[in-house]
């Protein structure tokens, strides 16, 4: 007849008390590892979703992002950052210097002027990234 507290034999050889004791360690390790990937992929679906939300002003607030970043990156390839310090204020005046002869009267030849030394410009990019 064995008791309570005598030792089981073999791997498993821990008094009997404290067998529960691991096996409920156990079971919490798994239970937080099993939470663990339940919130992954709960993030994982709702970052699915928020890309592939059509609603009408979502669609509308990714086009405008996308937008913005183009926009800057034609600043940053203009090298208007380097060049002015990474000031805003005299970036925004660059801006509205632009704005301003647009509502000119040499709208048109300025269009013109600016249309070709931007396509000279991405013409001069396309060739240095392929080389």
């Amino acid at each position: 007849m064995t008791t309570h507290h005598e030792r089981r034999p073999g791997g498993n050889a821990v008094l009997s008390s404290f067998k529960e004791q691991a096996t409920l360690a156990d079971q919490l390790a798994r239970t937080l590892a099993a939470h663990k990937r339940s919130i992954q992929a709960r993030n994982r679906l709702l970052a699915h979703r928020a890309r592939h939300d059509m609603r009408d002003w979502r669609v509308k607030r990714r086009e405008r992002t996308r937008q913005l970043i183009e926009l800057g990156g034609l600043i940053a390839k203009a090298e208007l950052i380097d060049l002015t310090d990474d000031d805003r204020a005299v970036i925004l005046g660059l801006l509205i210097e632009a704005a301003a002869k647009l509502k000119g009267e040499s709208r048109e030849q300025d269009l013109l002027l600016w249309r070709r030394r931007g396509a000279r410009a991405f013409a001069q990019n396309q060739l240095a990234d392929s080389r």
